[in-house]
């Protein structure tokens, strides 16, 4: 208990204020360094991180707890180490908070090791100078959005298009195809949300590879704003000493700079341009950049990103899409028709869809399907007024093959096989690159399109009608 610890004890602080989450406390014997964790309350409950350090005697600290019970004159003791959260295999299957706190009312984790979260991005020298394509198992990704090995992906979508099933596929794939682990950090979820993703993957079997972590949307701004660095370091255990390859969902991004830009305003920092905190860019960027690929293995993040009022102008989304290298976008139009997963082949793009990179072969299929779907969307006003009667011959062509490229892009999912009846597909790039040469080559003009619809491989497509 702090309070009957003697004040001689050079890590023993007195609370000079109080203003909602910002505490400032004086240590008159030996000043707490920055990112230190402090306990303080009757029981040592409340967790205060130091932020900065005022004078030779106080500091200032965020607290990543409520301070209900706090007041001026209460102790607080330095615990002369910055906040850590446990890492090992243990963590697989399991929950956490930012603590490193299991909230599953699993047993409770024992001889763990603990480590900092705050650790610094591998220096440039450590990182590998191949860019890689990261494998989904997904037609759509694959072909049209390539991930990149130790890259960070954008998932733009809103709610019931399938971004969690999106994501509960792609931890399926990674861990059968990459024998890797996968680690979901929830940063200003809704305690529904968590729940029913936690349930959702345990009902599809890739809770046991994953690894989970939560700061709340109810819980203070400090914890919200460091559950992605504690999220971090977990991943860095299993790259670094595992040598496994690992990704990272983030669920979402703008939830970090929202919780960054409260910490701001309760620590009263100027705002800068739309109210955000002066530190934006280094504050994204000390997350962004341990998110990379090294000798050892690899971190591959895909991150939901909400655009603010879908201003793209926002310096919130013009900071998040500086450090991506693709763009996934969920069509509600496409989840409408049943075209699952419901990825918009024209909007979605990745940097790495270039051909010293992917190869000239699937560049040039790439661009051929774009054109395709691009004149194919061109011509559906014509044929809504007049019919595909209408059409000439080659537009005619045109949109047989589109219609037949949307359908097999579709794919069923291991992850939803009690749902829709369909056995889940995983299919490698060769095979779907194969799928769309023949499908170009209007190999399948005669086939029906629901033959092509929700399958894996064009081998799997029935010609009968």
């Amino acid at each position: 208990m702090i309070a009957i610890i003697g004040e001689h004890d050079p890590g023993i602080g007195t609370v000079l204020s109080i203003r909602g989450s910002v505490i400032d406390a004086r240590f008159p014997v030996q000043l707490p360094a920055v990112h230190n964790e402090l306990r303080a309350g009757s029981d040592g409950q409340i967790v205060i991180e130091v932020v900065s350090q005022l004078n030779q005697e106080v500091i200032r600290g965020i607290a990543l707890k409520p301070t209900r019970g706090l007041s001026r004159g209460s102790l607080v003791r330095n615990s002369g180490q910055p906040l850590k959260v446990p890492v090992g295999q243990q963590l697989l299957g399991r929950m956490f908070d930012v603590f490193g706190q299991t909230i599953d009312r699993g047993v409770e984790l024992v001889e763990c090791e603990h480590r900092s979260i705050h650790c610094a991005a591998p220096a440039l020298i450590e990182r590998s100078t191949k860019s890689d394509i990261f494998e989904t198992g997904i037609k759509a990704i694959d072909l049209l959005a390539p991930l990149e090995r130790g890259g960070k992906a954008g998932l733009f979508g809103g709610a019931g298009v399938g971004k969690t099933v999106l994501i509960t596929e792609l931890i399926h794939n990674v861990v059968g195809e990459h024998e890797g682990v996968s680690l979901f950090c929830g940063i200003g979820e809704r305690c529904r949300e968590a729940e029913e993703l936690y349930r959702e993957m345990k009902q599809a079997d890739v809770l046991k590879n994953t690894v989970m972590i939560f700061g709340q949307m109810n819980e203070p701004p400090g914890a919200r704003f460091r559950v992605g660095h504690a999220a971090l370091t977990m991943a860095e255990y299993f790259r670094d000493d595992l040598r496994q390859d690992v990704l990272l969902l983030i669920d979402n991004i703008f939830r970090f700079i929202q919780a960054g830009t409260e910490v701001s305003g309760l620590l009263g920092e100027l705002p800068s341009r739309v109210g955000y905190q002066p530190t934006l860019a280094s504050d994204l960027a000390g997350l962004e950049e341990r998110i990379c690929t090294t000798a050892a293995g690899s971190i591959t993040s895909v991150q939901a990103v909400y655009v603010p009022a879908d201003d793209f102008t926002d310096p919130s989304a013009v900071h998040t899409f500086a450090h991506l290298s693709t763009s996934i976008v969920l069509s509600r139009k496409r989840a409408a028709e049943g075209l699952y997963p419901a990825i918009d082949p024209l909007q979605s793009g990745s940097k790495m869809l270039m051909p010293p990179i992917v190869g000239e072969r699937h560049y040039q299929i790439a661009q051929d399907m774009r054109r395709t779907l691009a004149q194919y969307e061109e011509l559906k006003d014509i044929i809504a007024m007049l019919g595909l009667e209408e059409l000439s011959r080659e537009d005619r062509q045109t949109v047989n093959r589109a219609r037949r490229l949307e359908r097999f892009l579709t794919q069923p999912f291991f992850t939803t096989e009690q749902f829709t009846g369909h056995t889940g597909r995983l299919v490698h790039l060769e095979d779907a690159l194969r799928g769309c040469e023949r499908i170009l080559a209007d190999e399948f003009h005669d086939v029906p399109e629901r033959a092509l619809y929700m399958i894996g491989t064009t081998d799997e497509a029935k010609p009968t009608r």
